[in-house]
């Protein structure tokens, strides 16, 4: 669903009604799931070509999700909403232990663990911001025609895995989940949310009729083309056909040839598809370790590849290793860009031993382009001055290994993924999570792009699921058989609602659509808040830069603030519950609990005339005079041992403000 609502910034504004209404309808699906659950289901009262009218009407329109709170005008600020809170993992049995089953076997509300549905989409996708469908054909349990048909609903992270599916290509659903529609309201579907349980099957490899040379010019012919994932399909096809020519008595130095090549292309693909752990493997596999000189340029072209592939996981160590055999085996003595390569190597290799930056250079270069590229710094993290290690009370935290005086850079970490407030894959939405029943503004296409990256860069995957989360998903060493991915999506939600940064503002293009940047940065997400930090970040593009704020001594807890932390004592602490989880305990938020109401409302009267001084009579004298006298009253409401080293805050942001409107008279 999709309330229309009225934004500023990464706020939501929702009038109660509004508020209700969403809880309302989120409950009621609920409450009518549990119901039903166990039910089984209802042949679909619309036919076949009823089911596709609709879905081929659903597509050509805006998102059918939605259920509008105001008027068409404001249509334009509208942002999807959805129920989180009931997460389930993703099918972890090998393929060989599932049964097959029929549609007319669903029952509601059901994980139908240990089985299989064999599909056929016979519709097209309405593809939609977040749950999108289509209509699919039982190809197991439908013998009399009748009754084997019914929706397919997907969510964010499936549906360019569903869109990839041709119409009529044979796919199955591992361990089907049948609930109610969050489309369409009162319908029941098959709802996919992991990527790893919809398996597409492809035509059988060794029984196509086609050999490896053959796979191979489809591949190339795809790839000239710019159908990625069809020259991935292809080369893949052709080394299965290979692999099962091995258990022949034919195989010979050809086959290995084209076995090598395809590899290799198909490593060029992963690079380009961003899938840098395969593309590794497989130009690592295409070595051929021959003296001959083309071998060798082939090679050099394999271990560019695997460099390339290394360069981009952060391993820079084996990436100028690998660049340095490209240059070692090509046919001169290595050309600009390949010498260049190996220096850009080195630079990153010394950037995270010595924590040595040109930040004045990275700034520059923001400023000079726009792309998505330039916002993402080309740039290694700098991590010897910290540790990870546990903070009583707290969990695990951030520690400093050495002594840091105040403007010493402790850090600099590279974002694992960012997504800025102006990309297409920006997306705000609003969730309703089941479990506390609070409703929280969520950087949805964050969790999108994570999910995608852990599923393409499978030895990121440890790093991101040892934060801290909510929900823990079971292990699961059976993935495989075709199946990309296997992580777990809602154990991926909790770790961003927990630990994703606010990055700001990035360039007009933001405003212009209305979505915040958001970012996930591993080891920045282990510090811990205080309302009285030792730390500060700065961005420069994907890059974190925390710098200490005053000394730390080596084995102190780096902290930073999670929320803005001004007077208002009583709103930074619901802030911290509801966002985080736990109530602050530092000393500011001690001190500020120990002050009765009245000395509290005193503060705010005393500040918000100090302030308004500022802004009527600026920094002429006689205010000057006026608002010292205001600033010491102020010190005065600072009473008892409570208070004794902490920060005046209110006090230190009326100096800080005076200060600069006096260097402006």
């Amino acid at each position: 669903m999709s309330p229309t609502n009225r934004r500023n910034g990464a706020t939501i504004y929702l009038t109660p009604s509004e508020d209700a209404h969403l809880r309302q309808t989120f409950k009621s699906r609920a409450q009518k799931c549990a119901e039903l659950a166990g039910q089984p289901r209802q042949a679909t009262d619309a036919s076949e070509v009823e089911l596709k009218r609709r879905v081929t009407g659903a597509s050509l329109m805006a998102d059918m999700a939605t259920l509008t709170f105001a008027s068409e005008s404001e249509e334009k600020e509208a942002i999807v909403a959805y129920a989180v809170g009931n997460p389930y993992p993703p099918c972890i049995l090998p393929f060989k232990k599932l049964k097959p089953m029929s549609i007319r076997e669903l029952r509601i509300g059901t994980h139908h663990r240990g089985r299989v549905l064999n599909l056929r989409r016979v519709a097209p996708v309405a593809r939609l911001r977040v749950n999108s469908w289509t209509v699919v054909r039982d190809i197991d349990g439908d013998v009399d025609g009748e009754g084997g048909v019914e929706r397919l609903e997907v969510g964010m992270h499936v549906l360019d895995l569903l869109d990839s599916l041709s119409e009529g290509q044979v796919f199955k659903v591992l361990e089907p989940w049948f609930t109610m529609s969050e489309v369409e309201e009162g319908e029941a579907t098959i709802r996919i949310e992991h990527p790893s349980d919809l398996l597409i099957v492809s035509e059988d490899d060794a029984d196509c009729g086609k050999s490896a040379g053959k796979c191979k010019e489809e591949g190339n012919t795809a790839l000239r083309e710019k159908d990625l994932l069809l020259a991935e399909e292809k080369y893949t096809q052709g080394l299965k056909i290979i692999e099962k020519g091995k258990e022949g008595v034919n195989a010979g130095k050809e086959d290995d040839k084209m076995e090598k090549d395809l590899f290799r292309n198909r490593a060029h693909i992963n690079l380009l598809l961003s899938r840098f752990d395969a593309a590794k493997s497989d130009a690592l596999a295409s070595l051929t370790s021959s003296e001959t000189q083309k071998h060798k340029e082939l090679d050099s072209k394999a271990f560019l590849r695997a460099g390339l592939a290394s360069y981009s996981l952060g391993n820079f160590h084996e990436a100028k290793k690998y660049f340095e055999e490209h240059v070692m085996l090509m046919d001169r003595d290595g050309d600009k860009e390949a010498r260049s390569r190996i220096r850009k190597a080195e630079c990153r290799i010394q950037e995270e031993e010595t924590g040595i930056y040109e930040f004045k250079k990275l700034k520059a270069s923001l400023l000079l382009s726009n792309s998505a590229s330039a916002k993402r710094i080309d740039a290694a993290s700098f991590l010897q001055n910290v540790r990870i290690g546990e903070s009583f009370g707290r969990g695990r935290g951030l520690f400093a290994t050495r002594d840091l005086k105040p403007g010493d850079v402790i850090m600099v970490e590279k974002a694992f993924c960012v997504v800025f407030g102006w990309e297409v894959d920006a997306l705000s939405a609003m969730t309703f999570d089941v479990r506390d029943e609070r409703v929280r503004v969520f950087p949805a296409g964050l969790w999108k792009a994570v999910v995608r990256k852990l599923n393409d860069n499978p030895s990121k995957v440890g790093k991101i699921l040892d934060l801290y989360s909510d929900y823990h998903a079971p292990e699961s060493d059976a993935m495989g058989e075709g199946r990309r991915g296997g992580v777990d999506i809602w154990q991926v939600h909790d770790i961003v609602v927990r630990n994703a940064f606010g990055p700001g503002s990035s360039g007009d293009g933001e405003k212009e659509r209305g979505e915040e940047s958001a970012g996930l940065w591993i080891v920045a997400s282990y510090m811990n808040h205080s309302c009285v930090p030792n730390a500060e970040k700065e961005y420069i593009g994907d890059l974190m830069v925390l710098r200490a704020t005053r000394e730390i001594k080596a084995g102190d807890e780096v902290m930073h603030n999670y929320v803005q932390v001004d007077g208002d004592f009583e709103g930074r602490r619901k802030s911290l519950l509801e966002g985080w989880g736990f109530v602050c305990d530092c000393g500011l938020c001690v001190a500020e609990r120990g002050d009765e109401e009245s000395v509290t409302e005193k503060r705010r009267r005393l500040e918000r005339e100090a302030e308004a001084l500022m802004d009527e009579k600026g920094g002429s004298r006689l205010a000057v005079v006026k608002i010292r006298k205001l600033m010491k009253e102020i010190e005065g409401t600072y009473t008892g041992k409570r208070w004794e080293g902490i920060p005046r805050l209110a006090v230190d942001r009326l100096k800080e403000r005076m200060e600069n409107v006096v260097k402006r008279c």
